[in-house]
């Protein structure tokens, strides 16, 4: 295995040879990458051993060790003791036998998808990549193949970004239940999965762990060359400080000698603003945020990883919120979870399918866009904030929502404005208060209304109480209706 302290000498010169600094200062120079302004949409993976026993969802590894949780209850019953069946003995079942990564890419180009972000570890601290510093890899045990190696070139052959995440931070204290009775997790001969196992939020991480997490995070840049690093949220420990200002400069600086927009997420207040770009998990936000940020929630509305019986969101809802996001200067990373084969559920890849459709047709009001002035209009408000993506009341053909593009009409610079609805128009007609006859944002004159994918012109009119819009009977569509609206020359 690699060594630490010299992996670390290599690491300083990286951040010595770069224009990055360790300081938040000079982080403060990042900028978002076009790619990512311009590509709205991601898909995110969960994939590791937790598949195996398909129950709760993906801290499967940890609450099989709380004696008070379903999972333990379950566990007991279905595997034995914990000190004859352990998280570890779910490795050799987790053998990912039909694993096709060019089919995943390619199911993933056909969402429309722009940039994909696979897990490379959780925080059951089993690296799905070849770890120079780790025996419990998924190069060495189940599966015996690089994971994250091999999606990486195929995502790379569908002209799609790749990133990945990290999810270390929390191994610090993951498998702390084991610790309590007696199990596997107490046994030294497993230390290098189950880890510190330090008591969750009475200790921070110490020296060797936050030097551990940072070798293994910088090796992940330089073997896979990820566009996007994404992590949770234990990394906002004060701990971490100063290993998070290392990590940026080191990465940022990689980002530099490639050539390539790079860029970091984080959640709450890891990382200050303008350093980094946000996330906020299974959630939204309630209005236009200046800066770029990103939403990551999964098909599934109470698992991240495979589990039985899950309960699916629809393609209705995620397009209504990925055009929700989009409008509040936002991305979406939408996660599936794979089978322990390495299939993908049907169920999942009908609304990867779905969402693709919607796109194909309605794309240009997506991808490349900027905000409006405001977000948008209608009954239905989000509600804000982290683990809440399942609290809304359904969208409605009245919640429409803005984007813009800019371009050139006859030598004269325009801004096309996109307004989207979250759901088919009720009874085929839109009305948009926003765009009255001399709204604020708008009080020039309207060239043209189209409805994206439909050649058929449109009657539409404009007054003080706002644009109207009539489709003609014959048109249908799926989810959510957008019209370009073009403004007159001049106005």
């Amino acid at each position: 295995m690699r060594d630490v302290t010299e992996a670390r000498d290599e690491i300083d010169h990286g951040i010595a040879a770069g224009p990055f600094t360790a300081s938040w200062d000079s982080l403060g120079g990042y900028r978002t990458p076009p790619w990512y302004e311009d590509g709205k949409f991601g898909i995110f993976i969960h994939w590791g051993p937790y598949a195996v026993p398909a129950f709760g969802n993906e801290w499967y590894p940890r609450k099989m060790y709380l004696p008070d949780s379903p999972e333990f209850r379950h566990h007991v019953a279905t595997y034995g003791p914990h000190t004859a069946f352990g998280y570890k003995d779910f490795i050799p079942r987790f053998t990912a036998e039909k694993f096709d990564p060019d089919g995943w890419a390619g199911l993933f180009h056909r969402a429309g998808a722009q940039f994909v972000v696979p897990v490379a570890e959780h925080h059951d601290g089993f690296a799905m990549y070849d770890c120079g510093f780790s025996e419990w890899t998924a190069a060495r045990m189940g599966p015996r193949r690089d994971i994250i190696g091999e999606l990486a070139d195929a995502v790379r052959r569908q002209w799609l970004v790749f990133g990945l995440s990290s999810h270390r931070a929390e191994h610090w204290w993951f498998f702390d239940g084991g610790m309590a009775f007696a199990s596997d997790v107490r046994d030294p001969r497993y230390a290098g999965l189950y880890g510190p196992a330090q008591p969750r939020d009475a200790l921070q991480p110490n020296e060797q762990f936050l030097e551990d997490w940072l070798v293994r995070t910088c090796e992940l840049v330089d073997k896979y060359r990820p566009q996007l690093v994404w992590f949770d949220w234990w990394i906002e420990q004060p701990a971490f400080v100063p290993y998070l200002q290392q990590f940026a400069a080191y990465y940022y600086n990689r980002g530099v000698q490639w050539r390539r927009g790079v860029a970091i997420n984080y959640k709450h207040r890891a990382f200050p603003e303008g350093t980094a770009v946000f996330d906020v998990e299974r959630g939204q936000l309630g209005d236009i945020r200046p800066r770029f940020w990103q939403t990551d929630t999964s098909v599934a509305k109470g698992s991240w990883g495979y589990v039985a019986g899950q309960d699916y969101k629809t393609v209705g809802d995620l397009v209504g919120d990925l055009v929700d996001i989009v409008s509040k200067n936002g991305a979406l990373l939408l996660n599936i979870g794979p089978r322990p084969d390495g299939t993908i559920p049907a169920e999942e890849e009908a609304l990867l399918l779905g969402i693709g459709r919607w796109l194909g047709v309605n794309g240009e009001a997506i991808y490349g866009t900027r905000p409006w002035h405001v977000f948008g209009e209608g009954p239905t408000r989000v509600v804000e904030g982290s683990f809440n993506d399942t609290k809304r009341a359904a969208f409605t053909g009245r919640d429409i929502r803005f984007t813009t593009r800019q371009g050139v009409q006859k030598g004269e610079r325009i801004e096309t404005l996109y307004a989207t609805t979250l759901a088919w128009p009720d009874e085929g007609l839109v009305r948009i208060a926003a765009l009255a006859a001399g709204a604020e944002y708008f009080p020039g004159e309207i060239a043209r209304v189209e409805l994206l994918g439909h050649p058929e012109p449109l009657h539409w009119t404009r007054d003080a109480g706002g644009l109207a819009i009539r489709l003609p009977p014959a048109v249908t569509g799926e989810h959510a209706a957008a019209f370009r609206i073009t403004p007159a020359r001049g106005a």
